[in-house]
């Protein structure tokens, strides 16, 4: 799992300022039951999989029981990261079971990491964004929320699709997730506008793949409070 850098290197810039998102998360909270997560981003390639995943380990590093949801049905990278077998059965496969209720536990991976727990996407399906606006992924949320503190969604990026703004309706919380390197102010911009139209609750940005110390490890995350809250 190397890309865990909140694991690997907690004492690195980068598991500095994932604690921090965390922290801050943790107290936007004071008012509202948080549970659900939404990390999403502009366009491909942004890292929302690489922050998904260093924020879900570091709210488990909180002793927050955390199950993260590759909830991206085109291009998941979750069963990647955390090196879990492709024949396993993830979301997609869960929300086509009749027998959901009964078997939904069998879909959640335990990790290395104490009190995190990963749901992949399973196998990709023609229909992704009907699966995602479903009852039955609602249903299956609220079940979910009684038996983790903390979800987070691993969701698709923004430019051209619908699905995530079909889970930011059932999320609490978004972070959007830009990168140095490919997201012009334009479409972060867009994004945004995008979300708000939606009433979507934005948390933060996440700033990544910025070059600090010329060290491919470090990173810096920019969070912000959105002025609305």
């Amino acid at each position: 799992m190397k890309e865990l850098v909140v694991i690997e290197k907690p004492n690195s810039t980068f598991g500095e300022q994932m604690k921090k998102v965390r922290t801050n998360l943790m107290f936007s909270n004071l008012d509202d039951d948080m549970k659900v997560i939404m990390i999403t981003s502009s366009i491909p390639g942004e890292g929302k999989s690489f922050i998904s995943s260093n924020l879900a380990a570091a709210f488990a590093q909180a002793n927050e029981s955390t199950l993260l949801i590759d909830c991206d049905l085109r291009k998941g990278r979750l069963k990647k990261i955390f090196n879990i077998p492709p024949e396993e059965k993830g979301l997609s496969e869960l929300l086509i079971n009749k027998n959901w209720q009964e078997e939904y536990i069998k879909y959640i991976n335990k990790t290395d990491v104490n009190k995190l727990f990963v749901m992949t996407c399973g196998v990709y399906p023609p229909n992704p964004s009907e699966l995602l606006a479903s009852d039955k992924f609602k249903d299956l949320l609220d079940v979910l929320k009684k038996n983790f503190q903390i979800i987070i969604l691993d969701c698709p990026p923004i430019a051209g699709l619908n699905d995530a703004f079909v889970l930011a309706k059932k999320s609490d919380r978004c972070v959007l997730v830009a990168n140095c390197e490919k997201t012009t102010m334009d479409t972060l911009e867009k994004s945004v506008n995008e979300l708000q139209k939606m009433d979507v609750k934005i948390s933060g940005i996440i700033l990544n793949d910025s070059d600090i110390k010329n060290n491919k490890y470090y990173y810096y995350g920019h969070y912000y409070r959105d002025e609305k809250d």
